[in-house]
C-alpha cells in the first residue's frame, strides 16, 4: 500500500475495520488497516477510493437491522357470533332433513344442479351450501368452517365476514354451475370454507403490504400459507361433489369448487382491505350485515321450496 493511500473508514474498534476489509476483499479491492494511536483506519489506493466508499455505503445500509413488524390490530369483538350462526344454520337444516322435518325432496330442490342452474334456478348456489349427505360430511365442514370463519371475523368483523363468506361462496357456486358440465351435482359448505380461507389470507396479505421495510417473506406469508392450506385440504376429504351410484350418492372431491371458493374469497379479501370499503365495513352495524347474510340463505330456500 503506497504512502498516498486514502482513508475510507475509521473506527476505535479493530473488528469493525476487519469486517469492512473483508467486504472490500470480496470485491477485489485491496486495503490495509493502520492504527494512529486513537482509531483504526482502513486505507485503499486512490484509484479504488471512490468505488470502495460506494461499496461500504451499500454495506452499511444492508447491515442495518430492520425495524420490528407492526403489531397486529387487536381482534375484533364478537367473532364467535358468525361462527355460531354458521354452525346453527348447518346443524338445524341437517337435523330437519335427516329427521323428516324438512321436505323429503330438499336435496332435489336445493342441490347445486348445474343443468337447473343454467336453466335459471340461481338460488341453488346458496341452498347447496347448507346441505350435507351425512354426519361426517357435516362435521368436517363445521370444524374447518368454524375455525376459518372465526379468524376472518376477528380480522374483518363478525357480520362483515359472514356476509362476504356466504356471498363469495354463492358466487363461486354460480361460476362453477354456469360454466360446468350439465350433469354435475354437488352439495356442502366446503366452498364456503375455502372462501373463508381465501378471504382471510388475502385480507391479511393486503394489510401486510404496507410493511415496506420488512422482508418479502413476512409480507407474503399469509397468501402463501393460504395457498398451501388450499392444496393440503382442498384436494382430499369429503367435498360434496355427488356421483350417483347404483345404491346411493358417493362423495368425491370437488377441486374446482374449492379453488373457485378460494379465488373469490381472495378477491373479496383484497377488496375488503381497501381503505374505503374497510372503513365502511367497520362502521356498518355488524348485526345488520350478519342478518343480511342469513337472509340471503333464507330467501334462496323460500324460492326452492315454493316451486
Amino acid at each position: 500500500m503506497s504512502t498516498s493511500s486514502i482513508e475510507v473508514f475509521r473506527s476505535p474498534e479493530r473488528r469493525a475495520c476487519d469486517e469492512r476489509a473483508l467486504v472490500l476483499l470480496a470485491l477485489d479491492i485491496p486495503s490495509t488497516i493502520l492504527y494512529d494511536g486513537f482509531d483504526y483506519t482502513l486505507l485503499v489506493e486512490p484509484a479504488e477510493a471512490l468505488r470502495a466508499r460506494s461499496e461500504l455505503r451499500h454495506y452499511e445500509i444492508e447491515r442495518r437491522p430492520l425495524p420490528p413488524p407492526p403489531r397486529p390490530p387487536p381482534p375484533l369483538p364478537n367473532a364467535w357470533v358468525g361462527c355460531a350462526l354458521y354452525a346453527l344454520t348447518l346443524v338445524a337444516i341437517g337435523l330437519a332433513v335427516s329427521n323428516g322435518l324438512w321436505r323429503l325432496d330438499a336435496f332435489d330442490r336445493g342441490a347445486l344442479d348445474d343443468l337447473r342452474v343454467q336453466q335459471g334456478q340461481l338460488w341453488r348456489a346458496w341452498t347447496a351450501l347448507t346441505l350435507h349427505l351425512d354426519g361426517a360430511h357435516l362435521i368436517a365442514n363445521l370444524a374447518a368452517g368454524i375455525w376459518f370463519c372465526y379468524l376472518a371475523a376477528a380480522q374483518i368483523g363478525a357480520g362483515s365476514s359472514w356476509l362476504l363468506i356466504v356471498s363469495g361462496a354463492a358466487i363461486a357456486n354460480l361460476i362453477e354451475a354456469l360454466l360446468g358440465p350439465a350433469a354435475h351435482v354437488s352439495v356442502g359448505a366446503s366452498t364456503a370454507v375455502f372462501t373463508a380461507l381465501g378471504l382471510l389470507a388475502a385480507h391479511a396479505w393486503r394489510q401486510r403490504r404496507s410493511w415496506t421495510q420488512q422482508r418479502w417473506a413476512l409480507r407474503w406469508a399469509p397468501l402463501v400459507g393460504g395457498v398451501v392450506l388450499l392444496g393440503w385440504f382442498g384436494t382430499g376429504g369429503d367435498a360434496g361433489d355427488i356421483t350417483a351410484g347404483e345404491a346411493a350418492p358417493v362423495l368425491q372431491v370437488d377441486i374446482v369448487a374449492h379453488a373457485l371458493g378460494f379465488l373469490v374469497g381472495g378477491l373479496l379479501g383484497v377488496a375488503a382491505a381497501q381503505p374505503p370499503l374497510r372503513v365502511w365495513l367497520s362502521r356498518a352495524p355488524q348485526w345488520a350485515l350478519g342478518l343480511a347474510a342469513w337472509a340471503s340463505i333464507a330467501i334462496a330456500w323460500s324460492f326452492a321450496l315454493a316451486r
